[in-house]
């Protein structure tokens, strides 16, 4: 591996924490565009009432005591907390806040999770993983075929992830040991302070520029950590997620595949580890104009936390009972901030997906990080199965947008795309809201795109409830801010020198709108819908 892609890992920021907070990142995404002007939508809705609105999270768990999440959190009124029976007959017991699909009756939780394509591996490995094979049908030919393509995925990954491995354990640590001493060359000290560096004049992108970054997180200690996040991961690429021998959801207890065995899962809604659902569910409906951290795009919600995807790949029957779960005990808007490459259980999600529309209720979703076109590629789950005739009148599909639109980077450099797959954009990048113990962090995804626009329709349907949801949907989508024609770099391009425009597409083709998503003008087009 070379020196610059340890530059590129290093370089990336995995939050940022209360006391480093920049004001320019600050609640950007609600205000003026290219954020969605919530506070301007605001301005135009002072002399309305509003009615609560359930949101269900399906996501790692909320942090339920937040400081900034009191009052938010929905509430199971006709559940008794702590009597062990199931007062309200849903099937599950003491579900006050929402339930916890990953855990068992003991209150024992899964967390670390390998990927699907590593569990299909593992699954028919032992049906297929021998020197001589018979195959005697149809079915098993394409079965066997998808076994022979998730092993070379898995076991190429496992090879890279090894090699990568040692070299930040064996060979990266003695290359960072030589740049104090060149530093030291350039400065003409070794005793050199971060004073020293800050006078330090280099062209940026060289070498230089480099070093000078490297020899200042050396100093604050920074690299040191970067370097063992970088270890951890990619042990746990080895010992967890691409590992075919690990079971990470044996201590649930049930059968993954079977979709008539639910009675599993506990009340733990926020789980070992709801960073991830915190921050989701933050973005959607933290307190607002408090002072602390940021606000939530909606200020009448309620969050139902469905803990249903762990560290790893979600299993497709969790997703399912989770969906029905919201739509049956009363949530308006379903945020699924989650996806990955495969979905052996499309069928049961679709049919989930589709009960959900049948009653109205709108279902959000991430596009995934992968800066890939989902046309060509899908992130499950997807709003267009093979097996569907046309798409559901209640989903919607959410790129992730930046707040540099006048640089030509508007579209997230990790966002994935699709003229048919994505429907609009919406801010994903330095989007600082809600993690748990009452913190807070800047971190980006377009699992933070999905709950702004989750959090968007939740403060339609709150202050204009006579419309239905499909209307909303089709609002926001009408009203977004188009970009068409605008060039910006294309997911996974190169920005070092847009005037070259080699990677510059136009932002129009990116998604079915070419927006990104504005909630002063859907509150507009409401109004006029209620004239």
């Amino acid at each position: 591996m070379k020196v610059s892609a340890f530059l590129l890992f290093a370089s990336v920021t995995s939050g940022v924490f209360a006391q480093d907070v920049d004001k320019d990142i600050l609640n950007w995404y609600n205000g003026k565009k290219p954020g969605m002007e919530t506070e301007k939508a605001y301005k135009l809705v002072k002399k309305k009432t509003s009615e609560t609105v359930v949101v269900a999270i399906i996501d790692s768990g909320i942090d339920i005591e937040h400081e900034d999440l009191q009052g938010r959190i929905w509430v199971n009124e006709d559940e008794i907390p702590g009597n062990g029976i199931d007062d309200d007959n849903n099937g599950y017991i003491d579900d006050i806040h929402g339930w916890n699909f990953l855990g068992n009756s003991k209150g024992e939780n899964a967390n670390a999770i390998r990927l699907e394509k590593t569990r299909i591996y593992a699954k028919l490995r032992a049906k297929y993983g021998m020197d001589e094979v018979c195959l005697n049908s149809d079915e098993e030919v394409k079965e066997y075929e998808l076994y022979l393509k998730v092993k070379e995925e898995v076991e190429s990954e496992r090879a890279e992830a090894e090699m990568t491995l040692q070299y930040y354990k064996e060979q990266l640590p003695g290359m960072i040991k030589m740049v104090p001493m060149m530093v030291g060359q350039k400065l003409g000290k070794t005793d050199y302070t971060q004073a020293d560096l800050d006078k330090w004049k280099v062209k940026p992108g060289s070498q230089d520029a480099q070093m000078k970054r490297l020899a200042g997180m050396i100093l604050d200690g920074s690299l040191e950590k970067q370097i063992e996040k970088g270890v951890e991961h990619f042990e746990n690429q080895l010992n967890v997620y691409l590992n075919p021998d690990f079971n990470g959801r044996e201590i649930v207890g049930d059968n993954p595949d079977d979709f008539n065995d639910t009675n599993y899962g506990n009340n733990d809604v926020e789980g070992p580890d709801a960073f991830h659902g915190t921050h989701v569910g933050g973005i959607v409906g933290a307190v607002r104009g408090n002072g602390i951290g940021g606000d939530g795009v909606a200020d009448n919600v309620r969050l139902m936390s469905l803990r249903a995807v762990p560290d790893g790949d979600e299993f497709d029957k969790d997703i399912a009972l989770a969906i029905r779960y919201a739509v049956d005990n009363g949530a308006q808007i379903i945020n699924m901030s989650f996806g990955k490459a495969y979905s052996p259980h499309s069928k049961e999600v679709y049919e989930a997906f589709a009960y959900a529309d049948s009653k109205g209720v709108l279902l959000v979703h991430a596009a995934g990080n992968d800066n890939k076109n989902i046309d060509e590629e899908p992130n499950y789950p997807t709003s267009m199965y093979e097996f569907q005739d046309k798409k559901l009148d209640h989903f919607l599909t959410i790129g992730a947008s930046t707040r540099y639109a006048k640089d030509e980077e508007l579209a997230a450099s990790f966002s994935n795309y699709g003229k048919d797959g994505v429907d609009v954009f919406a801010p994903g990048l330095e989007i600082y809201n809600t993690v748990p113990q009452s913190d807070y962090a800047a971190i980006q995804g377009t699992s933070m795109a999905c709950p702004m626009v989750a959090g968007a329709a939740a403060f339609l349907k709150s202050y204009f409830p006579e419309l239905s949801m499909k209307e909303i949907k089709d609002v926001l989508l009408a009203s977004a801010t188009v970009y068409r024609g605008e060039l910006h770099v294309k997911p996974g391009g190169e920005s070092m020198d847009p005037a070259l425009k080699s990677d510059m597409v136009d932002f129009g083709t990116l998604s079915v709108t070419g927006g990104v998503i504005n909630l002063k003008n859907a509150v507009k087009m409401c109004m006029e819908m209620g004239k």
